[in-house]
């Protein structure tokens, strides 16, 4: 791959499938540099980084706090700068609260909200230098209204709304804005679970009369790259689904 150092650098955790690979798709296509972070989708990740332009892979446990300093790391040695850093690696868990075992609990905070916080401190420390930077959490709409039977996912994304809103406070005097994406029912594989009534029960309650795509909520992260006076805001992508 020729690398034109001009380009803006994202790093996209959880970027092989779903929502992620269709971010990295979207910035590919905007003219960025990316890195795909992924762990277990190795053969989606490097077909992903075949078929884009500018787009390199990093594998990693973004549970893990060594792991994402080094993927960081990887950024500032290849690009020596990282203008955005899209959170988006994250797991479903769908349990009532007695039947959630301290190691479920565990797992989902650790990839869903721990993740977000170690890449986030890994990566304000280059942006505060750089005095400029854009972080994106991809949360969910449970973590604005919480749903029953996924308790501990929605906690886990009304933590990464709280670490949207505090990060905007403390780095925007650094020019470094931090907005999260919360998106509302998509058609991902975290949905497969749902029955084709389940489906229709839903967008009978969705404004907007349909399931949410990846490509909305990638067309979201662009928007705000460009919108350079959005700081510390929840952007609900779901069609108008809580109204």
């Amino acid at each position: 791959m020729n690398i034109n150092n001009n380009l803006p650098v994202a790093v996209v955790t959880g970027g092989s499938q779903g929502i992620g690979a269709e971010i990295v798709k979207a910035l590919s296509n905007s003219n960025f540099n990316v890195i795909l972070n992924y762990f277990h989708s190795e053969k989606e990740a490097i077909s992903i980084a075949r078929g884009n332009k500018n787009v390199s892979i990093f594998k990693a446990d973004v549970s893990n706090s060594n792991e994402v300093k080094n993927l960081v790391d990887f950024a500032i040695k290849k690009f020596g700068k990282v203008d955005l850093l899209v959170n988006n690696a994250g797991i479903d868990l769908i349990k009532t609260i007695d039947n959630t075992t301290d190691s479920d609990f565990e797992k989902i905070m650790k990839t869903n909200l721990f993740s977000a916080f170690y890449a986030s401190r890994e990566v304000s420390k280059l942006m505060v230098f750089q005095k400029s930077g854009l972080i994106i959490n991809v949360s969910s709409i449970w973590g604005v209204i919480g749903s029953s039977c996924e308790v501990a996912y929605s906690i886990s994304k009304a933590g990464l709304d709280g670490l949207t809103k505090s990060l905007a406070k403390e780095l925007g005097p650094s020019n470094i804005r931090v907005n999260s994406i919360a998106p509302g029912i998509i058609n991902t594989q975290m949905n497969k679970h749902l029955s084709e009534d389940d489906k229709k029960n839903i967008i009978n309650d969705i404004p907007l009369g349909r399931i949410g795509s990846v490509f909305d909520v990638a067309k979201s992260v662009i928007d705000l790259y460009n919108s350079s006076y959005i700081t510390g805001q929840i952007i609900q992508v779901n069609g108008g689904w809580n109204i």
